[in-house]
């Protein structure tokens, strides 16, 4: 089969996007994940833009090896010059100048003010002087798109006779159709001078939702390098993302007929280092890399995916590096999913156990939505202990605001047991939250350090005003740490501290169930025990 390059440019156009700007250190770090992925070419950033950029491009250049490294440039002197620069420690083979102009008459008339004579010298001399610096030179027609049909052809004849080695025809707009975009293709590779001995790069925008459809098209077209960005992240909507594509290109093969060289089972490391460094993890619903690309919370779905994944699923999570069963137990889910994931915990459910369990499992799975393990153990062993599977709850949270210098906050926090009745501990710490944290943490009797807590402010219906104030309530979705694992709580109330706290409870009451379950040596591989069917 055909091989595809693949050009990331996460480092340069998926920056570009407000909310992604990278360090240096952790452009090192995207870099080496993209290694990892064995992309053809990095392109690393935009030398002239920046000192910080022209830096993070030579320490790229430095420290990474297998991809070749590029630097964008205008069309100028100056900007050429200070990409060969930042490459200068790049050995000649594996460094990449890539200068772009704009062509269309929309950046000819208002942007540049230049006619189309003008624009084919500045091409000209632009390629030229870069040939000088590398033996890789890519010339991009920004806007080509929107570019006269006849027009682009000349631009394009021009880069490839200076000695440009890739030719990209950027939709740069998102403007194109997959049709189109194929038809383009297809005549830019009859029509350009040297197009037989030059590569044609399609490098599209998602702004009509199209970037995928449209690098696919072009690569139907004749194109031979697509250039993307890992979380499809970029300016404007973004990107066409390199984990869609490639691996459309690898569950397509027979329709593409094409390959490429990305090791796919780095994929989800590398979108979730990218989702690390700009603290932007990609959207639940996003192909491929969301929490739920893989994930299957209906009923029938599960029931099938139980039986041959291949009923709902093309493509095997372990193709990207993702280690789950995809089965997401909440409040969709059926018996056979249910059974299924207790077995695997050693708990058999059937008859009238099987019902109950699923009755309580229903409430819970109404209350918080997804079910997760630590909050499915914690529910089975209730079941089979008959014991109430959240016994504590908070009744009264005070925080005492501290009156002399560098006194700490104190928290008085009052829990409600189940069995034992109300219970109520102090605690100061630097912060009013670390010291309610405390104070539950003694109470309980569970370690747990907080790892992450997302709010979420929860608005009314604004034709339905409330009497009260503004009739909202707050979010909040805690992980805490304890013994080394993670766990997961939530919880909703009208006051965030509060709100908070009862979040705390929550994901220290999966952990302690846990302990409990591990304390009773019920390991998740030993057989499989009965649940009774009590009253939890």
């Amino acid at each position: 089969m055909t091989p595809i390059r693949i050009f990331d440019t996460t480092m340069r156009d998926g920056e570009q996007a407000p909310g992604f700007s990278m360090t240096v250190d952790g452009k090192l770090r995207m870099a080496r994940a993209l290694a990892k992925l064995n992309v053809d070419v990095i392109e690393a950033g935009f030398a002239a833009a920046s000192p910080g950029d022209a830096a993070a491009i030579t320490a790229v250049a430095r420290t990474i090896d297998g991809p070749v490294i590029c630097s964008l440039a205008r069309a100028s002197r100056g900007d050429v010059e200070a990409a060969a620069g930042a490459l200068r420690d790049t050995p000649r083979g594996r460094k990449r100048i890539h200068v772009f102009l704009g062509t269309s008459p929309i950046h000819r008339d208002y942007k540049l003010r230049m006619s189309r004579a003008e624009v084919l010298e500045g091409i000209r001399a632009a390629v030229s002087h870069a040939r000088g610096f590398a033996d890789d030179v890519e010339f991009s027609a920004e806007d080509a798109i929107r570019t006269e049909r006849d027009f682009l052809v000349e631009c394009l004849s021009v880069a490839a006779s200076e000695g440009a080695t890739t030719l990209n025809v950027p939709d740069t707009v998102g403007y194109a159709t997959p049709e189109e975009i194929y038809d383009l293709f297809r005549h830019l590779a009859t029509h350009v001078q040297g197009g037989p001995e030059v590569i044609f790069s399609a490098h599209c925008h998602d702004d009509l939702g199209l970037a995928v459809a449209n690098s696919l098209a072009a690569v139907r077209g004749g194109a031979r390098q697509v250039e993307c960005t890992v979380n499809g992240i970029g300016e404007r909507a973004g990107n066409a993302p390199l984990e869609d594509v490639v691996m459309a290109i690898r569950t397509r093969a027979d329709a593409l007929g094409v390959r490429t060289g990305v090791v796919t089972t780095e994929i989800m490391a590398a979108s979730r280092t990218l989702a690390q460094i700009t603290n932007t993890p990609p959207p639940r619903n996003k192909a491929i890399v969301g929490a739920n690309a893989f994930a299957h919370e209906a009923g029938i779905h599960q029931h099938g995916v139980l039986q041959n994944r291949e009923t709902y699923e093309i493509m095997k999570p372990e193709d990207i590096g993702l280690s789950t069963d995809g089965i997401v137990l909440g409040k969709h889910s059926g018996r056979h999913a249910l059974a299924a994931r207790a077995l695997s915990l050693g708990y058999a459910l059937e008859g009238a156990s099987l019902d109950r369990a699923f009755r309580v499992f229903k409430e819970a799975a109404d209350e918080v939505g997804t079910i997760d393990t630590a909050r499915l153990l914690a529910i089975l062993s209730g079941l089979e202990n008959g014991r109430s599977q959240r016994p504590w709850s908070l009744n009264k949270v005070d925080i005492r605001a501290p009156v002399a210098p560098n006194a700490q906050p104190v928290a008085r926090v009052e829990l409600e047991h189940g069995e034992r009745g109300r219970v109520t501990d102090l605690a100061s710490a630097p912060g009013a939250l670390d010291a309610a944290f405390l104070a539950v943490s003694r109470i309980m009797g569970v370690p747990a350090r907080v790892r992450h807590i997302e709010m979420q402010y929860t608005a009314a219906d604004p034709d339905e005003p409330a009497a009260d104030g503004q009739g909202a309530n707050v979010l909040v979705e805690v992980e805490v740490e304890c013994d080394g694992e993670v766990f997961a709580g939530r919880a909703r109330a009208r006051d965030i501290l509060p709100c908070c706290v009862a979040a705390y409870i929550d994901a220290s009451s999966n952990a302690e169930a846990v302990r409990q379950v591990r304390r009773a040596a019920v390991p998740a591989t030993s057989p499989a025990v009965p649940v009774r069917a009590a009253a939890a």
